[in-house]
């Protein structure tokens, strides 16, 4: 059994995002990356159905990105329990149809896949769609927002989230790619073993034009803007009834949303 995990390095969320001059992207000097947090839990999803069947089946960690710091992302894979990994060399910039045509091509050389997994979103463009194109371009089954998975000979069982906070249980056939939900499990933490086995566990490293794939990609994204600065707090005082009116008034005179 392969299983494949596709992963990508975004900003820490703690991290503060300044952008390039002429607004054309974020300014990447002084970023720390880090793995995309719902890939992750793909990551620790395909460790899990590993030790359950004694360690049998291959897990390959997969990103999309400049190499000369990608590599750091799948390391982490790694240090958790990966196999292998395999980087395709991108600028950060590529587009979402454009990754995913380099993540199917990437996994199509390496031979079948049997369940290809990834997070529902990356949380620095929220896209929500490169499992989607990944999928289309491999020419298997796909679901997202996945909770729950469970692992059959020949298919797979998966219950994902709805609108209206319910949920649905879908069955796919087999191979499929499942992007996964906060909820699918819990991630582990790379411990000292892990990390210092994973120095050793080997990297391919890939390029667009090896796998015959155009980067020009199919869309440019210009005019970044950060968010404006939320106004200071104002605290009103006096009794409940003073408030109240002072509160109206505000609303009313100075944000005017009454």
């Amino acid at each position: 059994m392969r299983i494949f995990v596709c992963i990508k390095q975004v900003p820490d969320t703690e991290t503060k995002i300044k952008l390039k001059a002429d607004g054309s992207g974020i300014d990447e000097a002084g970023i720390k990356w880090v793995m995309n947090p719902y890939d992750e839990f793909a990551v620790e999803e395909a460790i899990r159905l590993k030790e359950a069947r004694g360690g049998t089946p291959i897990v390959t960690a997969v990103t999309v990105g400049p190499k000369s710091r990608c590599s750091d992302a799948l390391r982490t894979a790694l240090a958790m329990g990966a196999d292998d990994g395999i980087v395709v060399d991108a600028p950060y910039e590529t587009d979402t149809f454009t990754v995913g045509r380099l993540l199917a091509a990437a996994i199509k050389a390496e031979g079948t896949a049997d369940l290809v997994l990834t997070g529902k979103v990356a949380i620095d463009d929220n896209a929500s769609s490169v499992g989607q194109f990944t999928a289309e371009f491999l020419g298997i089954p796909h679901t997202s927002v996945v909770s729950k998975l469970e692992v059959k000979e020949g298919h797979v069982i998966a219950e994902r989230e709805v609108e209206g906070g319910t949920r649905e249980v879908v069955r796919l056939n087999g191979p499929c790619l499942i992007a996964a939900n906060k909820g699918l499990n819990t991630p582990r933490y790379a411990s000292l073993p892990g990390i210092m086995k994973a120095k050793k566990k080997p990297i391919k490293e890939l390029s667009a034009q090896t796998l015959g794939v155009e980067v020009s990609g199919k869309v440019k994204h210009t005019n970044f803007q950060l968010p404006l600065e939320k106004p200071p707090v104002k605290m009103i005082g006096g009794d409940p009834s003073a408030q109240a009116k002072e509160l109206a008034n505000l609303l009313m005179n100075e944000a005017k949303v009454l």
